[in-house]
């Protein structure tokens, strides 16, 4: 397990027909591994008392469908871990290792994700609204989750280009719900962002340079300093956007022409 996440994101990033590929294949989702916990939410509430302040280490460790609501799970080690399905709503992982973890379907609403490290995670259809994940390193699969309201300023999932031995790593939020999300400052360049709702978005001073935003719906949303260059906007919607004369390389920006523009009647 401890490998799954990443060498799956890779598989994703190797080109276009790997990107098409499910980044679950591979991986037994019914498994023990992925839908059971190891630990009650007794138990790491017992670690959390006996580490008195300190970091608790729960890497590797399995804990889908737990309730860790609440919790202070600041600086934590779930490297790896499995929290498939689990409730952490409102939980404190601000400046948590994150990296290689398993978040299907887990309830982050209202979390606080600030200085998060994300490398490798495997976050599909996970519910982060209103969550804080400022500064964060969101290189991971996020595709599907639902981040309408989350706070994502000066946020980190832009591709690494001087570090591409390991493939292209980058954020992946296809289809991901960002709409009234507060993005400004993020680098998320050479991203993935193809049908993500990003209506109302504050996407000020945002690195967009090389991402993928063809049928994305950025109605309404700000985009006074953010970056345009090579940026596909095939099919996306760029209706009612506010700072559009103070966006950077307007100019270039891939497949200009298929954009929608215009509200439809």
């Amino acid at each position: 397990m401890r490998h799954l996440a990443l060498s799956l994101l890779l598989a994703a990033a190797a080109g276009p027909a790997a990107a098409e590929q499910d980044l679950l294949l591979g991986a037994d989702m019914s498994s023990p591994a992925m839908t059971e916990a190891e630990m009650s939410r007794a138990d790491i509430a017992a670690m959390i008392k006996a580490a008195d302040g300190k970091p608790v280490d729960l890497h590797d460790k399995a804990l889908s469908g737990l309730d860790l609501s609440g919790m202070n799970l600041r600086g934590a080690n779930l490297r790896t871990a499995r929290l498939n399905k689990a409730n952490l709503r409102g939980a404190d992982l601000s400046g948590a290792n994150l990296e290689q973890a398993w978040f299907l379907k887990a309830d982050l609403s209202g979390a606080k994700l600030a200085d998060a490290k994300m490398f490798g995670i495997t976050a599909r259809d996970a519910d982060f609204r209103g969550a804080d994940l400022s500064r964060s390193v969101p290189i991971g699969d996020f595709k599907g989750a639902n981040m309408s309201g989350a706070t994502l300023v000066d946020l980190k999932g832009g591709a690494d280009i001087k570090n591409q031995s390991m493939g292209l790593m980058r954020a992946v939020f296809t289809s991901v719900n960002l709409a009234g999300a507060n993005l400004r400052g993020a680098n998320l360049g050479r991203s993935r962002l193809e049908y993500a709702n990003l209506k109302d978005a504050d996407l000020t001073d945002v690195v967009l340079m090389g991402s993928d935003l063809s049928g994305a719906n950025l109605t309404g949303a700000t985009i006074a300093g953010a970056d345009f260059k090579n940026v596909d906007v095939g099919g996306a919607r760029l209706i009612d956007l506010k700072g559009q004369r103070e966006a950077r390389d307007w100019a270039e920006r891939v497949n200009a022409d298929r954009a929608v523009t215009q509200a439809s009647n």
